[in-house]
């Protein structure tokens, strides 16, 4: 089966999960990809306050018994159900809104004013750009949000 398949019923399962439930959970991403010999499939998930082991251990049961049922994947493969992390992923465009003020990386899919990565505080987005303040420095950027590979947020210690 196709990768996009298999992405696209387990978010459909996990909307319904989310939907059903008392907690106010958050889909962060999904991932279904080959690592040397063998495929993963990797659900982020998050809610206020964090989500717990518990929670991460009734949505892979869930998600385990779901996909038994509909059986969309004809290979072996490890499913995992975690927190996106201290250092977490911005993949929707309210997330740039949300963590504003926060400090993050930006990777490029291509360079822009000579540079591909670029970390700061979160300005925010503003008609399709995202506005970051550059670290150790009063000079602010605005990167086309189409131009982004990724963004995460960054935890300093």
């Amino acid at each position: 089966m196709k990768k996009r398949k298999v992405v696209d019923i387990v978010d459909e399962l996990i909307k319904d999960y989310i939907k059903k439930s008392e907690e106010k959970f958050e889909l962060i991403d999904i991932e279904f990809v080959k690592e040397g010999p063998h495929r993963y499939l990797r659900i982020y998930m998050d809610k206020e306050g964090g989500i717990s082991l518990d929670d991460c251990s009734a949505i892979s049961h869930f998600l385990d018994d779901s996909l038994d049922r509909l059986d969309p994947v004809e290979e072996n493969y490890f499913l995992e159900v975690s927190s996106p992390g201290i250092e977490r992923p911005l993949k929707k465009e309210a997330d740039y809104s949300r963590f504003s003020g926060q400090l993050v990386e930006l990777k490029l899919y291509f360079p822009f004013e000579g540079q591909k990565i670029f970390e700061g505080t979160l300005k925010g987005l503003v008609q399709g750009e995202v506005v970051i303040e550059k670290e150790n420095s009063t000079e602010v950027v605005r990167i086309p949000i189409d131009k982004i590979a990724s963004a995460k947020l960054l935890f300093r210690f």
